[in-house]
């Protein structure tokens, strides 16, 4: 009986320590993305809670051999959304996104990441919807596979970045200009990183 228990204790102990949190930041600060009960629209305040994004960088969409990545727009407020030609709720998504990004200009920049797609797909999907903000090319999804725990396969997506490039809020559903420029707004009057009362 006792050789059976220590097994037993040390499965639990592993368990335990694969439980889920409340936030969503590794012990190093990195973001790590947890979805505390199954939510689906995650906002993480206050600032202090929120954790930093390194870098999502890959080959832009439409300037193929080029990069693009969120380190190109410091200081601004980054809108993430992941998409694809293929997903239907992205084609009612995109003419928000290019919404947000027309009214938000100076504010925030959206970036894209185009997953499981082909690239002339997603071009003329780009084309059709009047599309001026890029994306990252990523049919493997691998710039996706650089944020710890976040689910690849919820498309569409969209991660919201503070001006210091912390997750700000998560969105596992489509969204629309409604959801997203209030958000912008309030993290935009946030102090700029570097100015006192920053982070």
């Amino acid at each position: 009986m006792r050789r059976l228990a220590v097994p037993l204790l040390a499965a639990l102990a592993l368990l335990a320590g694969c439980g889920v949190g409340t936030d969503a930041v590794a012990g190093s600060g990195e973001f790590a993305f947890v979805a505390p009960g199954g939510e689906t629209r995650i906002v993480y305040d206050p600032p202090e809670s929120r954790g930093p994004i390194t870098d999502l960088r890959g080959e832009s969409l439409m300037n193929p051999g080029a990069e693009v990545g969120i380190g190109d727009f410091p200081g601004t407020v980054r809108v993430i959304n992941i998409w694809g030609s293929w997903c239907g709720p992205c084609r009612t998504e995109a003419p928000e996104l290019q919404a947000v990004a027309d009214a938000a200009e100076g504010d925030a920049v959206v970036l894209g990441i185009d997953v499981r797609d082909d690239r002339q797909a997603a071009l003329d999907f780009k084309t059709d919807r009047g599309l001026s903000y890029d994306s990252i090319f990523d049919p493997a999804g691998r710039t996706l596979a650089r944020l710890d725990g976040y689910p690849r396969n919820v498309v569409p997506s969209t991660i919201v970045l503070d001006r210091e490039q912390r997750v700000a809020a998560v969105f596992l559903t489509p969204v629309g200009s409604s959801d997203l420029m209030p958000l912008i707004s309030r993290l935009a009057e946030e102090p700029a990183p570097g100015a006192p009362g920053a982070g």
